[in-house]
C-alpha cells in the first residue's frame, strides 16, 4: 500500500475521532487504531494471505454441528455472501417474520436480510432475481466476510 495513503488515513482517523480503521486491499491488510490513553496512532500491517487452492472452500464453516454440513457443500445456483463482518439477523426485529424464506421469490434489491457491525443494522439486499434455495446462517449467527448467506436459483 502507498505511504501517501496510509498517511491520508492516518489523518482521517485521526480527525473522525473513530477508535480503529481496517482496510483489505487486495492481499494486503492495515489496521490503524488509535490509543485511547494518547494521541498516537498505531499502524499494523498484516503479511498476505495464503490463496486457496482452486477446488477447495474458501470460507471456514460455522461453529456448530448442522450449518458445517451445508457450508461445506453448497447448492447449486447464484450464492449470496456477506459484505462485511457482523451479526446476521433474519428479520427486522425479535419475532417479525424473516425478511425471505425457502421458496420465496424475490426480486434484484430486495432485503434478504440484515447484518448487525458496531451497533449499525445493515440491510443486505439480493443482486439477482429468483428463488431462495437455501438459508446457510442461523439468526443471531456471526458471519465473516465473504461467506455465503444464501443461494437463489
Amino acid at each position: 500500500m502507498d505511504l501517501r495513503k496510509l498517511k491520508k488515513l492516518i489523518d482521517l482517523v485521526e480527525a473522525s475521532g473513530i477508535a480503529e480503521l481496517e482496510i483489505t486491499e487486495g492481499e494486503e491488510k492495515v489496521r490503524i487504531s488509535r490509543s485511547t490513553s494518547s494521541s498516537q496512532t498505531q499502524v499494523a500491517t498484516a503479511p498476505p494471505l495464503s490463496v486457496p487452492q482452486p477446488g477447495s472452500v474458501a470460507t471456514a464453516p460455522p461453529p456448530g454441528g448442522a450449518g458445517a454440513a451445508a457450508a461445506a457443500v453448497l447448492p447449486e445456483g447464484h450464492v449470496v455472501k456477506s459484505p462485511m463482518v457482523g451479526t446476521f439477523y433474519r428479520s427486522s426485529a425479535p419475532g417479525a417474520n424473516p425478511f425471505v424464506e425457502i421458496g420465496q421469490t424475490v426480486k434484484a434489491g430486495d432485503t434478504l436480510c440484515i447484518i448487525e457491525a458496531m451497533k449499525l443494522l445493515n440491510e443486505i439486499e439480493s443482486d439477482k432475481s429468483g428463488t431462495i434455495k437455501a438459508v446457510l446462517v442461523e439468526n443471531g449467527q456471526p458471519v465473516e466476510y465473504g461467506e455465503p448467506l444464501f443461494v437463489i436459483e
